[in-house]
């Protein structure tokens, strides 16, 4: 069943018609042409380029710093293996705000991403956010957001590393790498 449903998934992002069908099944609107560029707003492990390069083969036609005013970081997320990794999420937070990379791609590229994330699905959603760039310049995005559980876990050495190393690489600030350097990784 688990292999259906991915192979659906790849078809899905490779037809933008098909792409509308399946999307309207599960409740959701796909708006826009498939050449439309969109901004997404990336926190997690799709900050660094081994994952949003070259495992989920996105090609973005800029990208900046940025950041999300009203959420934090959280990492609620059963992960893999069970028990042992939380993956990151973010959470409403009016207080707090997330740093991550805002990277330029087309909504078709959007749908091949939300294949490799599992959207639509159990797990993330898409989230529209008004984001700001490290020049203070304001961006409509979208990024993902899960139901999580009520209490954080601990992401595994890999994945946090995969954060540390992506925020590093596209310029985040110091008091968000200090941040992210005092994540606890799980044992």
């Amino acid at each position: 069943m688990i292999g259906l449903r991915r192979l659906l998934r790849r078809l899905v992002a490779k037809s933008w018609a098909l792409s509308r069908l399946y999307y309207r099944w599960r409740g959701l609107r796909l708006a826009g042409p498939p050449r439309e560029p969109v901004w997404y707003f990336a926190f997690g492990a799709n900050m660094h380029d081994s994952a949003f390069r070259e495992r989920r083969g996105m090609r973005p036609a800029e990208w900046r710093a940025g950041r999300v005013k009203g959420y934090r970081l959280r990492f609620n997320l059963e992960g893999r293996p069970r028990g042992r990794a939380a993956p990151a999420n973010i959470a409403p937070d009016p207080g707090a705000e997330v740093w991550g990379v805002l990277y330029r791609i087309t909504r078709k590229q959007l749908l091949r991403l939300d294949s490799t994330e599992g959207v639509p699905g159990r797990r993330y959603r898409h989230l529209w956010v008004e984001a700001e760039d490290v020049e203070g310049n304001a961006l409509r995005a979208v990024t993902y957001i899960a139901e999580g559980k009520e209490t954080d876990g601990n992401p595994s050495l890999r994945y946090v590393t995969l954060l540390r190393e992506g925020a590093r690489a596209h310029g985040l600030p110091e008091h968000y790498l200090r941040f992210l350097d005092g994540v606890k990784p799980a044992e």
